[in-house]
């Protein structure tokens, strides 16, 4: 594998930089790839091809090796040979997926077959590719895997804050949040909550004061981006 200094340029400018672009840039977000083959001339071919693009990697000459590493927390992207001695390429995925790390993954792969890139891309697969692979076509692939964690990222920071934020809240609140966002105004929460609607203003403005907010719209996508398993508490 080889790349052009012209691509990799290119490739930086417009990987990196909406990387950096996304959120508060620090060392510790620059994207990681992480190498998962048991082919060990191509894991130094893809370390070299990595470097020449400008991101960082790791590589691992297994899934268990993989499985037992302890990783920065770092956004990023896995490139996985689909069949590796001991747990394959596509376990790791339905290991990852059920761990609730969905990290985005790119296979690899010079015995594939429909079936098995129609099984890796229902789970959530980048891409399947197939070896030898161009440069530009995996780092494409790559490229799109470091946007889609650094979004999952940026999501899971948001809902943990909210849900930081809604631990302020007392029960009666959390009904007045839910009832609010799904629409009704004062005088109905007041009649089904069975409580006086100046109760449910001062219900309200506690809502808006503890969770930061300063709409209703804000509370409405607040209450959007809350995992479905809260939302339904708030409702029992």
């Amino acid at each position: 594998m080889s790349v052009s200094y012209h691509m990799s340029e290119s490739y930086k400018s417009t990987v990196l930089n909406r990387a950096q672009a996304a959120g508060n840039w620090t060392e510790a977000d620059r994207p990681l790839v992480i190498i998962v083959d048991d082919d060990d001339s191509l894991r130094e071919s893809l370390h070299e091809l990595m470097q020449s693009a400008g991101l960082d990697s790791i590589s691992f000459a297994s899934t268990r090796e993989f499985l037992e590493a302890e990783l920065p927390d770092r956004p990023g992207c896995l490139v996985a040979d689909v069949r590796m001695p001991g747990v394959s390429g596509l376990d790791l995925q339905h290991r990852l997926v059920e761990s609730g790390d969905a990290k985005p993954i790119v296979f690899l792969t010079a015995h594939g077959d429909i079936p098995m890139s129609v099984q890796a891309m229902k789970a959530g697969a980048v891409d399947f590719l197939t070896k030898p692979v161009r440069d530009q076509t995996l780092l494409d692939a790559i490229a799109t895997g470091i946007e889609r964690d650094i979004k999952q990222l940026a999501h899971s920071r948001m809902v943990k804050e909210h849900l930081s934020k809604l631990a302020l809240l007392t029960p009666r609140e959390r009904q007045v949040l839910r009832e609010v966002a799904v629409g009704r105004l004062n005088k109905q929460i007041a009649f089904y909550l069975s409580i006086s609607e100046i109760t449910v203003k001062l219900h309200r403005s506690n809502v808006m004061r503890k969770m930061q907010l300063t709409s209703v719209g804000e509370l409405v996508r607040v209450w959007e981006a809350l995992p479905a398993e809260v939302r339904e508490r708030v409702d029992a």
